[in-house]
């Protein structure tokens, strides 16, 4: 048994592979579903469910609550951003030097077992590969990756095809078919892929855009599976509309509605924020607020 953050984990004798698939809601699923046919005949042979996500509902909280098997309160990581009260900076939470717990991944590691890692967001890498050697690298820079730093060089010669731009949908295709390759060439124990919510941010679940995209995921999903491992698939958060019907923003400026009540020393940090302003514009559903202690 492995032991970490006060849990026990059984390596196994086949591959463990884990697949977070940013910003899943369930309706996504649902809407996808006929074009699904390889996570279909998975949920049909497995177990299939729902459960709360940690809060914040993020990137980084989730991902790496994943990967240390514990909430924030214990891993260190409650947002992608926050405000540093000592340095009175905004700072973004991508250094593993605010993770306060080790990760699965680097566990493994250290047992012996071979582990590696691919995210679709650079900003994650770090935090997922910290406290372990092995192949790890990020689709948005994959074209950079090389043997001393990633573990690996030539990824796009061993996908076949260029790395997509973070923007675009075939990004988080990319991870999942990369991690399928990975798996055929090399002899690997656990396996730990991420997604990004640049579909999900964009498209509603059912629309076309939303269920090529599902279909495409299915394909490399399907490329994994067959290659008798252990897969869990979850997602790190749901998603919910940042728009009003008539598709203007639907924000809620509180440090204008604080001065407006009379509380002029506020500031807030929107604990969503992130380099991948594309995505969600920070519009996010959970605010902190600082307040002078006077």
């Amino acid at each position: 048994m492995i032991q970490v953050n006060d849990r026990s984990y059984r390596p196994r004798e086949k591959a463990i592979v884990g697949i977070c698939l940013d910003g899943c809601a369930q309706a996504y699923l649902d809407e996808a579903a006929a074009q699904m046919p390889n996570l279909r005949a998975i949920i049909k042979r497995g177990v299939h469910g729902q459960v709360n996500t940690a809060i914040p509902s993020f990137t980084n909280p989730n991902n790496v609550a994943i990967i240390t098997g514990v909430p924030p309160a214990v891993n260190g990581i409650p947002g992608n951003f926050y405000y540093d009260l000592d340095a009175e900076a905004e700072v973004m939470m991508n250094d593993p030097r605010f993770l306060r717990a080790p990760t699965i991944l680097a566990a493994f590691h250290q047992a012996g077992q071979q582990v590696a890692a691919i995210t679709t967001k650079d900003k994650l890498r770090l935090l997922l590969a910290h406290g372990w050697q092995g192949i790890n690298f990020s689709v948005e820079k994959a074209h950079e990756a090389a043997l001393p730093s990633h573990g690996i060089a030539d990824v796009l010669d061993l996908v076949g095809r260029k790395n997509p731009g973070i923007y675009d949908p075939e990004a988080s295709v990319y991870c999942i078919e990369a991690g399928a390759r990975l798996l055929e060439c090399y002899d690997l124990d656990l396996l730990y892929l991420s997604t990004t919510d640049f579909v999900q941010h964009k498209w509603a679940p059912g629309e076309p855009e939303a269920n090529a995209f599902y279909a495409r995921l299915d394909r490399f999903i399907g490329a994994l599976d067959a290659q008798d491992i252990i897969l869990g698939i979850t997602a790190d958060h749901g998603m919910n509309a940042k728009t009003n019907a008539d598709g203007a923003p639907k924000v809620q400026f509180i440090e204008t509605q604080l001065v407006a009540a009379g509380i002029a020393e506020a500031r807030v940090i929107l604990p969503i924020t992130d380099p991948y302003v594309v995505h969600h514009g920070a519009l996010g559903s959970y605010a902190t607020v600082y307040l002078d202690d006077a």
